[in-house]
């Protein structure tokens, strides 16, 4: 008898047990139940993954095609710069060409002043008669012509701007004179001529330059 009841309160405990189970779970799994019912996001997975895999061949060859503009971009920047730095450093060899002697030029220029002052002075001694006077003479102006033949020949040539406008450019007023036969602001004489290197200016010339005589005077 004591058995039994043991059996039976052991058999009373188990019930509840398996009631408490039941409510724990809410509900029943049915085993025929498809894996769709049971999990209804997997399909938005399925759908989100089928969307990426059809927009990104797309995406990828709007990427590309961005980075072969980026990149046809840059070759012509890459391009036009190259052809700059060649235009540049032609440039450059030019002016070293033409300019090379600017220094020598500047180092001649009194001995060219030396030779047009030594054939001034023999022309202007008033001895023409005189054979060996002549003589001297024809060979000072004969080595002057060859000298400013060379001078010219590598692109120095002389700026001598008498009764021309006066140039600032080119010239260097060192005195204003009246002169009513002289247009204002023209060069009267030359004290010292000019000269050029390939168009650049290596020294102006100085020169005496006519007054406008339509100014007032100043008052002492």
């Amino acid at each position: 008898m004591a058995e039994e009841k043991d059996s039976g309160v052991e058999s009373g405990e188990e019930s509840p047990v398996l009631q408490s189970d039941e409510n724990a779970s809410g509900s029943t799994v049915d085993p025929n139940t498809s894996s769709d019912e049971v999990n209804p996001g997997a399909l938005d997975d399925e759908a989100a993954v089928d969307e990426s895999a059809e927009t990104s061949p797309e995406m990828a060859l709007e990427e590309v095609r961005a980075q072969l503009a980026d990149a046809e971009d840059r070759a012509l920047r890459a391009v036009a710069e190259a052809d700059n730095i060649r235009k540049r450093a032609d440039k450059a060899v030019e002016n070293a060409h033409k300019y090379a002697l600017e220094s020598l030029t500047e180092k001649l220029l009194p001995v060219l002043d030396s030779f047009e002052k030594a054939v001034e002075t023999v022309a202007d001694d008033g001895q023409e008669n005189d054979g060996s006077v002549h003589a001297t003479l024809e060979g000072v102006e004969l080595s002057f012509r060859l000298f400013t033949d060379v001078l010219q020949k590598v692109g120095i040539k002389s700026i001598d701007p008498t009764g021309e406008p006066f140039d600032p450019e080119y010239h260097e007023a060192m005195s204003m004179l009246e002169n009513p036969d002289a247009e204002p602001g023209s060069v009267l004489e030359v004290i010292q001529k000019g000269y050029t290197l390939n168009d650049r200016l290596v020294r102006p010339a100085r020169v005496l330059v006519a007054k406008d005589m339509s100014e007032p005077k100043k008052a002492p």
